[in-house]
């Protein structure tokens, strides 16, 4: 084969390569709440077909459930013919490699182990959505507040000891392997909790600990009646000072930009007070 032949068979596969990668799907299948509120993030709720029974607004939108945080319904979602389907880690691999069996493009989501991490999977998303541009201004809008966020914690802030919870029954504490860490780190605080591995603890390690801000991520009575019980103890500078708050889990613990920004002013506002 002469080489201008294989010049030109090179470029027309490197064109196909790209215009295969640059394609977007308008036929769209969400399995986790975070990627639900993402693809409404992006405006771009219009391509999407079904979602799983924790995705409150898209079923507002009388959105078709697919699935719920353990199990998916493979034959409904074949069904409903997508183009794509988008996942977390936290999905059963058995189901990907079923959906994926029946020729459906399946793009696996890992859980973000920093703010970055979001941002760089919410411009992935409004690739594969037709909102890149939307999706990469949404990201530069929301660095900036963070930033300076960050340029006022870093003038005040000075060694407050937090422990973020997260649940009850068990109690978890936010470690520095998880996007969340990010909320105390960019706060200029120090996490209570940064020597872990795992973030399984025990309420007489936090106590030892002694955390000058308590954030309870939880919902509803749930975290009024951990406050409560935090409060028993007078000698916890967290108590002693009145600095026990909730969070929304719904708001703290859902990898979006838009939800980080608005959890981080939070704590700040929180820190800052």
């Amino acid at each position: 084969m002469m080489k201008g032949q294989k010049f030109w068979l090179l470029a027309a596969w490197l064109m196909f390569f790209t215009l295969a990668n640059a394609q977007e799907y308008s036929r769209v299948v969400s399995l986790a709440p975070s990627i639900t509120k993402n693809i409404y993030y992006l405006n771009a709720e219009s391509r999407l077909l079904a979602c799983t029974s924790y995705c409150k607004r898209a079923k507002e939108d009388d959105k078709a459930v697919v699935a719920s945080m353990v199990t998916v319904n493979v034959e409904k979602i074949v069904g409903l013919k997508p183009d794509l389907v988008l996942a977390t880690s936290i999905t059963n691999p058995e189901y990907i490699e079923m959906l994926r069996k029946f020729n459906i493009r399946v793009e696996v989501f890992p859980t973000p182990k920093s703010f970055e991490g979001i941002c760089s999977q919410f411009v992935e998303m409004g690739k594969l959505l037709g909102k890149e541009e939307d999706a990469i201004q949404q990201v530069a809008d929301i660095k900036k507040e963070i930033e300076a966020i960050k340029l006022l914690s870093a003038t005040r802030n000075f060694n407050k000891k937090v422990f973020i919870q997260i649940g009850a029954d068990p109690l978890y504490a936010v470690i520095p392997s998880s996007f969340m860490n990010d909320y105390i780190l960019f706060a200029n605080a120090t996490n209570v909790a940064e020597d872990l591995a795992k973030g399984a603890l025990s309420r007489e390690a936090v106590l030892t600990r002694n955390p000058d801000y308590i954030f309870v991520v939880t919902m509803g009575i749930v975290g009024e009646e951990e406050k409560k019980v935090w409060e028993r103890f007078g000698d916890l500078n967290a108590v002693k000072n009145n600095k026990i708050f909730i969070i929304d889990s719904d708001l703290a613990c859902t990898p979006t930009p838009p939800t980080f920004l608005q959890t981080m002013k939070l704590i700040s506002k929180y820190l800052n007070d």
